[in-house]
């Protein structure tokens, strides 16, 4: 039932680097495009960074200049790079794919599970 699988995050101290990583499963058949959600208590979910299947990419204005979204299509991963980390960084990162699990399905938003990343001043 767990499509995407994250992995990297925690803590590090601000100014410091971390690299979140996201790896689709076997029923993820076709991806189109991919992105990172980050998400604190009492707001609503915004979007970080995504990348189109063609490669074309957009950052919030918070994270432009500091994070780099990319993806590998033979690996099903999506990563994003997470470069000169602020406190005001810390939150729930969670990535969102659309995709498809056969070829004559429609595409739908696939989420990973989210995980803490804590960056302290």
């Amino acid at each position: 039932q767990v499509q995407l699988v994250e992995s990297g995050g925690g803590s590090v101290h601000a100014g410091g680097s971390l690299r979140r990583s996201c790896a689709a499963s076997r029923m993820i058949y076709r991806i189109d495009a991919m992105g990172w959600y980050r998400q604190t208590p009492g707001k609503q979910r915004e979007l970080v960074a995504s990348i189109t299947s063609a490669g074309i990419t957009n950052y919030s204005d918070a994270a432009k200049g500091r994070f780099t979204i990319s993806r590998d299509n033979a690996k099903k991963t999506v990563y994003l790079q997470m470069n000169s980390l602020k406190a005001e960084d810390t939150a729930v990162y969670s990535c969102n794919i659309k995709a498809t699990p056969t070829d004559w399905s429609a595409f739908r938003d696939y989420w990973g599970q989210g995980t803490q990343v804590t960056v302290s001043s």
